[in-house]
């Protein structure tokens, strides 16, 4: 008779990235974010007495400053699991520097790999529209990228990217670029699942039930009010050279008990 592997033990977890790892916009009542990192650590922990955390993402972070700040913190905590998102923010800017990015990659998952048992890499999630077509070439040779290094270094790769769920714009809140409590709930199976724990939602990847599509003045509206408390915010940092994570700590800067988690 066949039996189901043994699942894993892991006693720590370190979340590496920038705001899809922060959690936006899994939005909590007292207006923190939780998201799937919080969440995977939430089923962790109940796995595993004494279980660690720490998040180090800090939203708007390019490849860059994920290497500068958050690396060498996170490799020197030297946890069970290590998750690394990062890039992205990169590939959606006007002026990209893909060999840059994929060298800055690659710099981080040469020093995060030996530092753990298991690295966890990702292919983002993308939202349907013509935002996701413009970047989509720049998006994949990213992808890319983190296929090639998990493949050289043992890491694992959640396939977000492929998955015809999370590109339901349903599932993306009203800024377009992050996703639902919802979207960051099948986040966080993927990644439970990927590490090697038996599925609680075996269907995560399955799209949600069709509706039908709002109409055309319900489109325009929404399409007006994104311009004006997201798209034009975020056209005025480009301009001007600034971030939404300027000044911000990391999410959860040390390597805690999960019960301390606020």
């Amino acid at each position: 008779m066949q039996t189901n592997p043994t699942p894993p033990t892991h006693t720590s977890l370190v979340a590496v990235g920038d705001s899809f790892t922060e959690g936006m916009s899994d939005l909590l009542p007292d207006g923190s974010y939780r998201g799937w990192a919080d969440l995977l650590a939430t089923r962790m922990a109940a796995r595993t007495s004494g279980f660690r955390y720490a998040n180090l993402a800090v939203r708007g972070k390019l490849i860059r400053q994920i290497v500068d700040e958050q690396v060498e913190v996170a490799a020197a905590m030297r946890p069970d699991v290590i998750t690394l998102v990062g890039g992205l923010n990169d590939t959606l800017r006007p002026k990209c520097d893909m060999v840059r990015v994929r060298d800055l990659l690659t710099e981080a998952v040469e020093r995060l790999a030996p530092s753990c048992e298991q690295l966890v890499l990702m292919r983002s999630p993308g939202r349907q529209g013509p935002v996701l077509e413009r970047f989509r070439p720049r998006m994949e040779e990213l992808f890319a990228c983190v296929d090639e290094l998990a493949g050289k270094h043992g890491a694992l790769v959640v396939d977000l990217y492929g998955a015809p769920s999370l590109s339901d714009p349903r599932l993306w809140d009203v800024d377009r670029l992050h996703l639902t409590a919802e979207g960051h709930r099948r986040v966080a199976e993927a990644v439970w699942q990927t590490l090697g724990y038996p599925p609680e939602d075996p269907d995560w990847r399955v799209p949600m039930p069709a509706t039908l599509p709002p109409g055309w003045m319900t489109r325009r509206v929404a399409d007006a009010r994104f311009a004006r408390q997201h798209l034009l915010p975020w056209i005025g940092r480009r301009l001007t050279g600034r971030s939404s994570g300027d000044g911000r700590p990391a999410k959860r800067p040390e390597l805690l008990p999960y019960e301390d988690l606020a």
